[in-house]
């Protein structure tokens, strides 16, 4: 006898939805709204705007000289905007960093003076003292828990005062002594203030120090587990100390990071000029903050690049050399600022709206 098997009828499940074909919730971003979620990218489109502008407006600005005059200020501002940056990224922030620039100054100065020592000695001094600022910075905000607002306007007041007060009491001057003469001014020199030519121009090295920064700032935001600590305490410092990132020591780092670039910062303006006035710095710390603003860089914390602060360093010094190569009335510059700084949060939240829409 023989048995026969009846095929089973192939049971076909109904058609799903292709793969590719998704809905609006779910379809996959254009390139040019993910080009548009990166911090940076508004901030690109904007220097390159301002740039082209007083490229027509003020003809000057299309010589070397004038562009590496730009650069110039962009990197003075731009070194201290890449520290300022990277503690916003980590939720906070420090209005004691443009006063912070001169006292690192000053404490150069007044002690390889006063007690006629190689400026290297004070150089050293200052950098240990910059530091303790920041580390004092950061360690009272972790352990009060008070807003970096009001410890840093704490500081921020004291430094003016002491500024003030010891400069006067020290040299009996508002300024100090010429130190040009000084054993190690010219070794300082070489390495805070110093010029080279390219191709005729003069191209001061703050400018490459600036780039230096900003490199190795964008290494650590993306490929050191530094830089994740950074963005994890900006965005939820429980949640990431619940993950065992050092909250405490990631943010008192990041204070410190501060008191290295105004001690950077103050030795180039030291041995750029002999002498520093103890009563400048003020008001600096909101062009730095703004430029990080302007960068990318939310008030918030958790979000931000070191390539935006660069760009938006840029801005300001295009803005701020630009608006005298035009001929213009420099009075406009800080009302220029103001606009340019609105305008930079407005794109930048339109940005963000866009690039998460669904």
């Amino acid at each position: 006898m023989s048995t026969t098997q009846q095929a089973e009828p192939a049971v076909t499940s109904p058609p799903g939805p292709d793969p590719k074909a998704t809905d609006g919730r779910t379809a996959e971003r254009p390139l040019v709204v993910q080009l548009l979620a990166r911090p940076e990218v508004g901030v690109f489109l904007g220097a390159a705007a301002v740039y082209a502008f007083f490229l027509i407006a003020a003809p000057p600005v299309r010589e070397g000289a004038s562009m590496a005059n730009i650069l110039y200020g962009s990197s003075t501002i731009g070194i201290m905007a890449l520290p300022v940056a990277l503690l916003m990224i980590g939720g906070e922030f420090d209005l004691s960093a443009g006063v912070a620039v001169i006292t690192s100054a000053l404490t150069a100065a007044m002690l390889s003076y006063q007690l006629t020592m190689n400026v290297w000695v004070g150089v050293i001094v200052a950098l240990a003292v910059s530091l303790g600022i920041g580390f004092l910075n950061g360690w009272l905000v972790v352990t009060t828990g008070l807003p970096s607002f009001l410890v840093t306007l704490g500081s921020f007041l004291i430094l003016q005062g002491v500024n003030l007060a010891v400069t006067k009491l020290v040299t009996g001057n508002v300024a100090t002594d010429d130190i040009s003469n000084m054993d190690g001014f010219d070794q300082a020199k070489k390495v805070f203030a110093s010029s080279f030519d390219v191709g005729g121009v003069q191209v001061k090295i703050t400018i490459v120090w600036w780039l230096v920064f900003a490199a190795v700032a964008t290494w650590v935001l993306l490929r050191a587990k530094y830089g994740n600590w950074i963005f994890a305490v900006g965005g939820n410092k429980d949640s990431a100390r619940a993950v065992g990132v050092p909250v405490a020591f990631t943010k008192i780092s990041l204070f410190m990071l501060v008191g290295f670039g105004a001690w950077f910062v103050g030795m180039h303006q030291l041995f750029s000029f002999n002498t520093v006035q103890s009563g400048e710095g003020v008001g600096q710390e909101l062009i730095y903050i703004s430029a990080a603003v302007i960068g990318g860089c939310l008030l918030t914390g958790g979000a931000g690049s070191a390539i935006g602060p660069v760009f938006g360093a840029f801005m300001f010094g295009m803005v701020q050399q630009g608006i005298v190569y035009a001929g213009w009335n420099p009075d406009w510059f800080k009302a220029f600022l103001g606009v340019m700084l609105l305008g930079a949060v407005l794109i930048n939240l339109w940005v963000q709206r866009t690039a998460t829409r669904r």
